[in-house]
């Protein structure tokens, strides 16, 4: 059952819709972690909310992936529970938990993706060809928000180079847009004017072609929870979170630079690379340091954000570029 959502658009659930009982149970572990300092107060209700989503989260497909040790950063990788309760996905609503409170309704099969424009062989897909055209890798990348947090998740899929392979682009194709699902009877974050919807993203097609940009189909050793953007997304590393767009239904192949939701939404705040740069900040707010998802201890410090998200292979693409105008 859906829960009615205020008009403004601001959510403020009741205690009681947010902690179950499974978590007022456990609640002594929580205030031993407080205790110990290892958790700030103002942490305990944010770990509590996603230990209780991820309590009733359903059992997916397992997907056997070979680990690529190319693609593997070193830091310690997030929690499942927090990388499946804390997301920004505002087709489902604007607050962190929403995307795990409603995409479950979300139906995931049958899916296609259409892949059209500056191509010689546009094609549809459906999902389960899509799982079968490329070898599988479990790829453990760095997730970086635009807001100040970040994660460090091991996804499965394969390079969308691949894809780029089989419909073949002619010499127009400069730009690739991704369309997402805009599913009203499913997501009741569309009932409002966040964005215009569909949710629509972009690349140059080099930066599609390089190869950490991942066609993602699972993550964890499972297919996508539907809030992280099943069945299929991409995720692009060296850029920050909402690039990498979820729930992918339509791929477009074009000559010109493409819209891009948050580019529409707010041109001065979000750019259309929104490549990671410590040394050019958000309009509200820093982009030096980030909070890593997991380690929220009271006297865990914040850590410094690296360019490029860290991910410095990708620099020759941008090589001359002037990255605080082309933010």
């Amino acid at each position: 059952m859906l829960i009615p959502r205020k008009p403004n658009g601001i959510d403020r659930p009741f205690p009681s819709e947010i902690t179950p009982r499974a978590v007022f149970e456990s609640r002594r572990s929580f205030m031993r972690q407080l205790a110990a300092g290892t958790v700030a107060a103002g942490s305990l209700l944010e770990m509590a909310s996603r230990q209780a989503f991820a309590a009733d989260a359903p059992n997916l497909q397992k997907l056997a992936a070979r680990r690529n040790p190319s693609y593997v950063v070193m830091d310690r990788v997030t929690p499942y529970t927090d990388a499946t309760t804390y997301n920004n996905y505002y087709e489902f609503g604007t607050d962190k938990s929403d995307p795990a409170r409603y995409a479950s309704v979300l139906k995931t099969r049958p899916w296609t993706v259409a892949v059209e424009g500056e191509v010689k062989k546009p094609m549809t897909f459906d999902i389960d060809t899509l799982l079968k055209m490329a070898p599988l890798e479990e790829r453990v990348y760095r997730l970086r928000c635009v807001e100040g947090w970040s994660m460090v998740i091991p996804w499965i899929g394969y390079s969308f180079s691949e894809l780029i392979k089989k419909v073949q682009p002619t010499s127009n194709a400069k730009y690739v847009q991704f369309v997402s699902d805009a599913d009203k009877s499913a997501m009741p974050g569309l009932s409002y004017p966040v964005l215009d919807w569909p949710y629509v993203e972009g690349l140059r097609i080099d930066e599609a072609s390089h190869p950490l940009t991942l066609l993602t189909v699972g993550m964890y050793g499972e297919v996508l929870p539907n809030q992280n953007g099943a069945p299929i997304r991409v995720v692009v590393p060296w850029k920050y979170g909402f690039k990498s767009a979820k729930a992918i239904v339509k791929i477009r192949f074009v000559r010109d630079q493409p819209a891009t939701a948050w580019n529409m939404a707010a041109p001065n705040e979000y750019g259309f690379y929104s490549n990671v740069n410590p040394h050019v900040d958000h309009p509200r707010w820093s982009q030096a340091t980030e909070r890593r998802i997991g380690e929220d201890g009271f006297f865990t410090p914040k850590r410094p954000t690296l360019m490029f998200n860290g991910y410095s292979q990708v620099a020759p693409l941008y090589a001359g570029m002037d990255l605080r105008k082309y933010f």
